[in-house]
């Protein structure tokens, strides 16, 4: 995915006018563009672009139900949420959905392109600014506390992408051992005990894996 292919939509006109330009004026392949959330889902389903990248609050559908029904389709799209809204809840729900970027629309025009570029290369962008507004880092900080040195150093080697055998055949304990330990380190970090939840908070957060 050298130059992603991309979606945009908002029910604002001077916004997806000015977004679109921006990715126009970059470079980025621009497939099309919707301004209500029916549109939206439309042109994904028709156009199966790479990224879709969608304001949360929509006319006819919402950014969070479009997530859902590409979820439910199992539709390859990455999902990228723009919003005003600074709401916790909002925030978990999009985690809960596994959607790919997160991003503040006062912001939005200095972090896209990292979003991209970070979601392009298959990994999540949950915007900074956002975490510190709700206040997840310091909560997430503090759950960092719950975890033993051991399992800090498996979180550490599962944001590096390495596999259980790999993890187990570097710290010189058993496959069944690194097991339970990510299964520990769910549980300390309340996180949905499904797929890849816990590679994506390991990179969400590889920053504070020192």
């Amino acid at each position: 995915m050298i130059n992603p292919s991309i979606i945009i939509a908002d029910d604002h006109p001077l916004l997806l006018k000015g977004l679109s330009d921006f990715l126009i004026e970059k470079g980025y392949n621009l497939m099309g563009s919707g301004k209500d959330g029916r549109e939206a889902y439309n042109l994904i389903i028709q156009e199966q672009p790479d990224i879709a990248i969608l304001d949360i609050q929509m006319p006819l559908m919402s950014g969070i139900e479009i997530a859902q029904k590409c979820r439910n389709q199992k539709c390859h799209t990455k999902i990228v949420l723009i919003t005003l809204h600074k709401e916790k809840e909002l925030y978990q729900k999009a985690k809960e959905l596994n959607i790919f970027g997160y991003i503040l629309k006062e912001f939005a025009l200095e972090e896209i392109e990292t979003c991209i570029q970070t979601v392009k290369n298959g990994k999540p962008f949950f915007s900074a600014k956002l975490k510190e507004l709700i206040g997840v880092i310091s909560t997430e900080d503090s759950e960092l506390d719950k975890l033993t040195p051991s399992e800090k150093k498996i979180l550490k080697l599962i944001a590096q992408d390495q596999t259980n055998k790999e993890i187990a055949s570097r710290l010189f304990i058993s496959h069944r051992t690194v097991e339970k330990h990510r299964s520990n380190i769910i549980t300390k970090l309340d996180l949905e005990p499904k797929t890849n939840s816990l590679l994506i908070w390991a990179k969400e957060n590889q920053n504070k894996l020192t």
